[in-house]
């Protein structure tokens, strides 16, 4: 058993190394730290969005900036659009489960607000409707994918595509670039 948490690990180590050597994906986390730092200084919001474990990273990373992250300050406008269940079951009942969350973001969504849409697929049929409800109201849409960003490549204006198609590894590269981009945030806002 210790050999396949060793192989685990090498596989964890190799996606970081990864991360390190590219120069596109680098380029990508700064201009997502820039993009924030921005729309939170004009007093806008970010929304995330994601489906099973991208929802829990959605829900993490907006959590770290509407509480903190490493430093005590004020809170940020940031919130995971699947916190509402009442919500998101009526829609999924009325409606259809492709729709929750272009439906709220219709609803909240404003010119130059942000949408972070977390699929490691880049297919999951209701965040590809939430990027495109996001592109109508006019809202920043980044994209947080696997190496095939799927259709989400058509419709984001900054895309994360981790060098991967394993999405334990997807998903860990996730949740570490979101850390990456709540601290470059954090230490320029505060």
């Amino acid at each position: 058993m210790q050999e396949y948490i060793i192989q685990i690990l090498k596989e964890t180590i190799e996606q970081r190394n990864k991360l390190l050597n590219d120069a596109v994906l680098l380029g990508n986390i700064e201009n997502i730290a820039q993009l924030l730092i921005q729309t939170f200084r004009q007093h806008n919001k970010v929304l995330f969005c994601g489906n099973g474990g991208s929802a829990a990273d959605a829900q993490h990373l907006a959590a770290e900036f509407s509480n903190k992250f490493m430093k005590d300050r004020k809170s940020l406008d940031a919130e995971a659009l699947h916190v509402n269940t009442s919500y998101l079951t009526a829609v999924a009942n009325d409606y259809s489960y492709r729709d929750v969350y272009a439906r709220l973001i219709e609803a909240r969504g404003q010119e130059k607000d942000v949408l972070i849409a977390l699929s490691t697929s880049g297919n999951s049929e209701n965040i590809v409707e939430a990027v495109k409800m996001a592109k109508q109201k006019q809202m920043v849409v980044v994209g947080w994918t696997g190496q095939n960003a799927g259709n989400m490549d058509n419709y984001c204006d900054i895309l994360i595509k981790v060098p991967s198609d394993n999405t334990a590894r997807i998903q860990e590269m996730h949740i570490t670039i979101g850390h990456i981009i709540c601290q470059l945030v954090e230490a320029e806002l505060f």
